[in-house]
């Protein structure tokens, strides 16, 4: 028998150190794993974990369904019971073991929503001007040109430590499942980041991150994601207009002007290029309503 709290840090240092997933991804995949050992009988053990069947597999997403998570939310539920139980069989020394089999359920693949180049230098400065102060606004000016000038993910904008400084032509980027990769810098995107570095009260020693909190620590997430909210709306942009758009309409517009899959595959650090030709579809798709926009027989 092992107990619950041992299962589950052996299961989030897993995650951390050998799977190296985003901070995001191992909160999910952990609350997941813990709502399944509240499910279970006391004393599991990783034989008895790697054992579980299919239906027991159904009934904790039956419960979840329940709960009203939809399509997308139920399959990440089920990728990452598979992920736990596999590492399960792994930790008993059985890791070629059949897992269950269940069919997830079906999703529809929505288009990536990007926004124009105004839009983006737009909600940038908005975002700017809404600022406390003038550090503050300099900081999210910084971390939004970032997202749109480099193509950055907003984790790692927010993970870059001190140390990329000074900025030169490029930008080495720690990605998803630690791949890295180098970002080329436009002169404005440099800009932006030293006149925030210029302004933050706080010292900015190498080994700790770039972009600081209102009170020095590392800035979170959710205050570039409320500002960005706060934003959108003064300027009229739909709620698609997120911080992610932003790395959406890097790719969309890099790609109407003619760069090559491949290419953007290496700037956006995607693992696979079926996860960059969706931009394909995003451009012939914005094409295609210019041309039902403007033709007279359209």
């Amino acid at each position: 028998m092992i107990d619950r709290g041992d299962i589950l840090r052996a299961w989030h240092d897993h995650l951390v150190h050998a799977r190296r997933r985003s901070p995001h991804t191992v909160r999910a995949y952990h609350a997941t794993a813990a709502r399944l050992l509240d499910a279970l009988p006391d004393g599991q053990t990783w034989t008895s974990l790697a054992g579980l069947e299919a239906a027991a597999l159904r009934t904790q997403l039956g419960k979840r369904r329940a709960d009203g998570i939809g399509n997308a939310s139920a399959a990440r539920e089920l990728s990452a019971l598979r992920a736990f139980l596999a590492f399960a069989r792994a930790q008993a020394g059985d890791p070629e073991a059949r897992a269950p089999r269940l069919r997830g359920p079906r999703i529809k693949k929505g288009l990536p929503r990007p926004i124009t180049p105004d839009e983006a230098v737009g909600l940038a400065a908005t975002v700017a001007e809404d600022a406390a102060n003038d550090w503050i606004a300099a900081r999210d000016r910084a971390v939004l040109l970032l997202l749109y000038g480099a193509g950055l993910r907003i984790a790692e904008a927010l993970s870059l430590p001190a140390s990329v400084l000074p900025l030169g032509e490029t930008l080495l980027v720690r990605g998803k499942g630690g791949r890295e990769r180098v970002v080329p810098l436009l002169p404005l995107v440099r800009a932006a980041v030293d006149d925030y570095v210029a302004r933050v009260p706080y010292p900015l020693a190498r080994n700790e991150p770039l972009f600081r909190g209102a009170k020095g620590g590392p800035l979170a997430q959710a205050m570039i994601q409320r500002a960005v909210a706060r934003a959108r709306v003064a300027l009229g942009l739909p709620a698609t207009a997120t911080p992610h758009a932003l790395r959406h309409s890097f790719a969309t517009h890099l790609l109407g002007a003619g760069a090559d899959l491949r290419s953007l595959q290496e700037l956006l650090g995607h693992a696979s290029l079926s996860s960059t030709q969706i931009y394909t579809k995003v451009d012939a798709a914005t094409l295609l309503e210019a041309y039902r926009s403007a033709h007279p027989r359209a």
